[in-house]
C-alpha cells in the first residue's frame, strides 16, 4: 500500500497508526483491569478531501479450547436477539462448557459471518479476505462452520470528518452476564476505562524507578521485565508459543519472588495457591489447570524446594510472618508406580489440611534423600526437565539440586526455630552434610552437574558432550556453600567456556548433547545448540549475572546483564532480523548454532523477565527490602558516577542517590539519611507518608 505503519506498545494498551489512500487510521487496544473483554477502538479521520465509504471489518477465529484444530468442530455461534452481539459456544469443553464467547460491533452491523471460509475466500487469505471487499456478509452462524466472528459496518465520511468504532470481544460465565458486560462497555467512558489502566500499571511498576547510565537497562528495569512477569506469566500464563493457562508449581512461585516489592498482596495469594497442590506425601503437582485442578504428577525433584524458597523470600522481604500460620488443603491420590515417569489426572482433595509452614516443611523433608555421592535425588529432572533419565531409576544425583536444596535449607531452619520446630535441626545437619559431598563433585576447574544412576558423572572435564554447565557453576557462588577460592575459579571457568560475547550469548552448557552413547534424556531430542541443549537459557544466564555480581565484579556483571538486555538485540536493522523477536520481552532461549546464532526463541512466556529484574535491582544496583529496612550493596561497573532510585515503600517514598567517585565496583564507605549521618548497613524504613532520601557513596572499606 505504500503506507507507512507505527506502532507502539505501552503499559497495558497497544496502538497502531497509519495513513493510507486517504484515511488516517489509529486502533488503539486494551484490557481494563477488572473485566475479561479487550477493547478496540479504531479511529477514521478523512484527510482525502471528498466524501469517502468505507467498510469496517472486524474478525476473530474463536479457539475456545486448547487448540483450535481440536475444538472448531464443537464450537456454535448465535446472535444474541438482545444485544446484537455474536455469542459463541464450545458445550463439549468440560471445564467450560457453559461460558459464553462474544463480539461486538456496537450491536448494529451491517453483515456478519459465523462461517470462516466466507468471510476469507475459499483458497484466500487475512491479506485480502474476500468478505472484507463485500458483497454483505449472509448472517450465517451456528454449528457444523468452520468458526469465526466476522462482523462489518459501513461508514460515510465527509471530508475532514472523524469517526470512532468500537470493537469489543470477550467471554463471561452466561448468556446474561455477557449481556451485562457488552452493555457496560457500550456505555462507559472508554477514555476513563483507558485510564484506569494506566494507573492500574502505575501502580504495580512504579514501586522501584532507576535511573543508570544504562539507558536500555532503565527502560527494562523501570516497567518491561515486571510488566512481562505480571501480564503474561502470573494473569495469562499463555503467550506465542504456549497457551495452556495453567500452573507451573515454580513458574509462577518464582515469578512473585520478583513481585515482592510491587505486588505482595499477589504473591501472598500465590504461596497458598501453590500450597494447596500438594500431596500429602509432601510432592507436589508440576503444572495445574486452576479451572479443573487437573495436572501432572512427577518424579522431577527441584518443586518442592521452590515453595520454601519463595515462602522464605517473602517473608523475609515484607516481614509477614503471619503468612505461616495461613491454612491450606492437601491433595490425595496413588503415588507414582516404580516405572512411571507421570501421571496426568485429576486427585482429590486430602482430609487434611496443614499451615503454610507445614507445607514447606512436608516439601522439604520430601527433598532429603540421597544417593550414593551424598548428594539429593535427580528423580526425572531437576531445573532442567529435559534431564529426564539421568536419575530415572532413583540413583541419579543432582549437583544443582544440592546447592539450591542447601540455600533452602538454611533459608527455612530460622523460621522453624522461631515456631520451635525441631525439624530445623535436621535440616541444619542435613545441610552440614550436603557441603563435603557437594566439594566431593569439585572436578578440577568447575563443578560436575550429576551423576547418573549408575555413578557416571556428568559436566566433567572427560565428557566430549555437557563438559560444563552453568547452573552448577553459578549456584555455587549464589548458595554460598563453595569456597570462595573455587566459586571464582568455577565462574571463570564459565566465563571461558561459556559466554561468547562476540555473538551475545550465555550458553547453558557445552558442548552439547549430540553423539553421547549415553541418554540425558529428551533434551538430547532438541538440535545441539538449540533451547536447553546448549543454546543460550537466559533463565540460567540471569543466575550468572546475580553469581557474577556476589563475587564482587560489576564491570562483568554490567556487561553479561547487557548481553541478555532485549533493546540490545534490536540496535540495529541486522540485529533484529537475526533476533526475530521482540525487542522489550525477555526470551527464554536463543540459538547458538548456524545459521540461526542469535535468534531468540519462546518469547514473553517465560521466567527470565522476573529473574532479569532481580539480577539487575538487587545483583547490580543491590537494593533489597528486609521488612522494614533497606540493604543497598551495589556491585556496578567502575566506570559508572553513581545511580539512583526511587523506591515507593508502603506510604513513603525513599530517592536513593549512590555516588561512585573513587570509581569502584563496590563497598559502601557512608550513608546519608535525609542528611543525617547514619550507619553502614540496612536503612531503616518509615511508612509516615513523607519523602526521604538516602546518599550513599562507594569507597571500598566495606563490604556488606
Amino acid at each position: 500500500l505504500g503506507a507507512t505503519y507505527v506502532v507502539r506498545h505501552g503499559r497495558g494498551y497497544s496502538r497502531f497508526d497509519r495513513v493510507a489512500y486517504g484515511i488516517a487510521s489509529s486502533l488503539v487496544q486494551y484490557v481494563p483491569g477488572d473485566d475479561p473483554v479487550k477493547l478496540s477502538r479504531l479511529h477514521l479521520h478523512n484527510i482525502s478531501g471528498r466524501a469517502r465509504t468505507l467498510t469496517v471489518s472486524a474478525y476473530v477465529e474463536w479457539v475456545l479450547g486448547a487448540s483450535r484444530t481440536a475444538t472448531a468442530a464443537f464450537v456454535t455461534t448465535e446472535i444474541d436477539g438482545q444485544t446484537g452481539a455474536m455469542f459463541a459456544h464450545n458445550p463439549w469443553h468440560a471445564a467450560n462448557a457453559g461460558r459464553v464467547a462474544f463480539a461486538d460491533l456496537g450491536g448494529r452491523p451491517a453483515g456478519w459471518t459465523g462461517d470462516r471460509r466466507e468471510f476469507i475466500g475459499r483458497n484466500g487469505g487475512l491479506d485480502s479476505p474476500a468478505g472484507a471487499a463485500g458483497p454483505a456478509l449472509s448472517g450465517r452462524v451456528g454449528a457444523g462452520l468452520d468458526p469465526c466472528g466476522a462482523m462489518q459496518t459501513t461508514l460515510l465520511l465527509p471530508p475532514d470528518a472523524r469517526v470512532e468504532v468500537v470493537f469489543l470481544l470477550g467471554e463471561a460465565a452466561s448468556q446474561d452476564a455477557a449481556r451485562a458486560l457488552i452493555g457496560k462497555y457500550r456505555a462507559a467512558d472508554l477514555d476513563a476505562v483507558l485510564a484506569g489502566v494506566g494507573r492500574l500499571w502505575d501502580g504495580v511498576l512504579g514501586a522501584v524507578a532507576v535511573r543508570t547510565p544504562d539507558r536500555a537497562m532503565d527502560i527494562m528495569l523501570n516497567g518491561w521485565l515486571l510488566y512481562q512477569t505480571l501480564a503474561c506469566r502470573v494473569w495469562a500464563r499463555a503467550g506465542f508459543y504456549q497457551a495452556s493457562g495453567a500452573y507451573g508449581f515454580r513458574d509462577q512461585l518464582q515469578d512473585g519472588m520478583a513481585l515482592t516489592a510491587s505486588r505482595p498482596d499477589l504473591v501472598r495469594q500465590h504461596l497458598l495457591r501453590a500450597a494447596g497442590r500438594q500431596f500429602v506425601e509432601g510432592d507436589v503437582q508440576h503444572w495445574w489447570l486452576p479451572d479443573s485442578g487437573m495436572g501432572v504428577r512427577t518424579r522431577i525433584s527441584d518443586d518442592c524446594a521452590w515453595l520454601a524458597t519463595a515462602v522464605a523470600h517473602y517473608v523475609e522481604a515484607t516481614g509477614d510472618a503471619a503468612v505461616l500460620d495461613e491454612p491450606a488443603g492437601f491433595l490425595d491420590a496413588p503415588v507414582l508406580r516404580e516405572a512411571e515417569h507421570d501421571r496426568f489426572f485429576t486427585p482429590a482433595a486430602a482430609g487434611e489440611g496443614g499451615t503454610l509452614f507445614e507445607h514447606c516443611a512436608r516439601a522439604l523433608d520430601h527433598s532429603l534423600a540421597i544417593g550414593a555421592h551424598g548428594l539429593p535425588l535427580m528423580g526425572t529432572g531437576d531445573w532442567n526437565d529435559g534431564m529426564s533419565r539421568i536419575g530415572e531409576r532413583g540413583q541419579g544425583e543432582s549437583v544443582w539440586l544440592g546447592w539450591f536444596l542447601h540455600a533452602a535449607l538454611l533459608a527455612m531452619a530460622p523460621l522453624a526455630e522461631a515456631r520451635g520446630d525441631r525439624r530445623a535441626a535436621v535440616w541444619r545437619s542435613h545441610a552440614a552434610a550436603l557441603q563435603p559431598a557437594l566439594e566431593a563433585a569439585w572436578d578440577g576447574a568447575w563443578y560436575r552437574r550429576a551423576y547418573y544412576d549408575d555413578g557416571t558423572p556428568l559436566g566433567s572435564h572427560d565428557d566430549a558432550e555437557c563438559r560444563i554447565d552453568a547452573i552448577a557453576q553459578s549456584w555455587a557462588v549464589l548458595s554460598g556453600v563453595a569456597p570462595r577460592d573455587r566459586a571464582a575459579t568455577a565462574m571463570a571457568s564459565l566465563d571461558r567456556e561459556l559466554v561468547r560475547p562476540e555473538a551475545g550469548l550465555m550458553l547453558l552448557l557445552a558442548p552439547p548433547f549430540d553423539q553421547t552413547p549415553r541418554d540425558p534424556g529428551y533434551i538430547k531430542g532438541y538440535p545441539p545448540g538449540l533451547r536447553e541443549n546448549g543454546g543460550q537459557y537466559t533463565h540460567a544466564a540471569a543466575w550468572t549475572v546475580l553469581a557474577t555480581a556476589a563475587l564482587g565484579d560489576g564491570d562483568r556483571a554490567a556487561m553479561l546483564f547487557g548481553l541478555l538486555n532485549p533493546i540490545r538485540r534490536a540496535l540495529t536493522q541486522d540485529a533484529a532480523d537475526r533476533s526475530k523477536v521482540e525487542p522489550y520481552a525477555a526470551v527464554a532461549d536463543v540459538y547458538s548454532v548456524p545459521p540461526h546464532v542469535g535468534r531468540g526463541g519462546w518469547s514473553w512466556y517465560t521466567g527470565s523477565a522476573g529473574w532479569l529484574q532481580r539480577a539487575a535491582i538487587e545483583g547490580i544496583l543491590g537494593l533489597r527490602i528486609h521488612g522494614t529496612t533497606l540493604r543497598i550493596d551495589p556491585c556496578i561497573p567502575r566506570g559508572w558516577p553513581g545511580f539512583e532510585a526511587t523506591i515507593i515503600w508502603r506510604s513513603a517514598h525513599y530517592r536513593v542517590v549512590v555516588g561512585n567517585p573513587g570509581k569502584l565496583c563496590r563497598g559502601v564507605g557512608s550513608i546519608r539519611l535525609d542528611g543525617a549521618e547514619a550507619a553502614v548497613g540496612p536503612v531503616p524504613l518509615c511508612d509516615d507518608g513523607g519523602t526521604h532520601l538516602i546518599e550513599v557513596t562507594l569507597d571500598g572499606k566495606a563490604d556488606l
